[in-house]
């Protein structure tokens, strides 16, 4: 399959990130993978989108550190070409807590890592694609979470205040560069079921909580995976600054 549409998808060997490189990969773009730690579970992603005729690369770097973010842009220039859109849907999240028990080192990480990576990517595929650079447009696409709104009470207000962050940053991203032809906007899911609950010591979260969902269900990857290719295709070209929530409802 060829292709002229190239994204990058950071935090993209597993869950959310993992379908959304897939579903890009079907509808005609050159993936870039991103992991930090992951590398089989990366391999395994790239293998199947290349088993299934789409043009792949897997690139391991901790998009909180500038210096590697630098280094996945420039191998994604070489190695893919012009960047069409860039997915920031790396982030972390540490065992249930309250606040008052959470540490500063650990705040501080969670910060870093989802609000930095965003940030720093962000920085990167403006330059590239802004029209005042040379560039020619394109799209960000940032993965927040229904927690910026409800504060995650007794549970992870770190990260919803990392996710409150993300939000701010697209809005004003979004008006920044909309005259530069690139698009900003957000998918902050709600319930979903990914690997990511347990990271935060409780993977049956979805189960225990999902009847205070609207329809009545967690969602699927799948379905976040698609409010964020419609949000970085033309499909949605006279949108920016918006929020996209896969959430049932919430």
């Amino acid at each position: 399959m060829s292709s002229n549409k190239v994204v990058i998808i950071t935090g993209s060997s597993r869950g959310i990130g993992a379908e959304t490189a897939k579903l890009f990969s079907k509808n005609g773009y050159s993936i870039c993978i991103n992991y930090i730690a992951n590398e089989s579970a990366a391999e395994k992603i790239k293998n199947e989108i290349l088993g299934n005729g789409g043009r792949c690369i897997s690139v391991k770097a901790d998009v909180s550190n500038a210096r590697e973010v630098a280094m996945l842009f420039e191998t994604v220039d070489h190695e893919l070409g012009c960047l069409s859109a860039l997915v920031n849907n790396a982030a972390i999240l540490k065992e249930q807590s309250r606040l008052e028990d959470i540490s500063e080192e650990r705040f501080f990480e969670v910060l870093r890592t989802n609000v930095m990576s965003c940030f720093l990517c962000s920085k990167e595929a403006v330059i590239r694609m802004s029209t005042k650079n040379g560039g020619v447009g394109g799209a960000i696409v940032n993965v927040s979470s229904c927690a910026s709104k409800s504060g995650s009470p007794y549970e992870y207000v770190d990260y919803a205040a990392s996710k409150g962050a993300v939000d701010t940053l697209t809005r004003g991203l979004a008006l920044e560069v909309a005259a530069e032809g690139i698009r900003v906007n957000a998918v902050p899911p709600g319930l979903i079921y990914t690997e990511m609950h347990a990271s935060g010591g409780e993977p049956g979260r979805v189960e225990r909580l999902k009847s205070k969902i609207p329809l009545q269900r967690g969602g699927q990857a799948i379905e976040v995976a698609e409010a964020i290719l419609w949000l970085a295709s033309e499909k949605s070209s006279f949108v920016t600054g918006s929020f996209v929530d896969p959430a049932g409802g919430q």
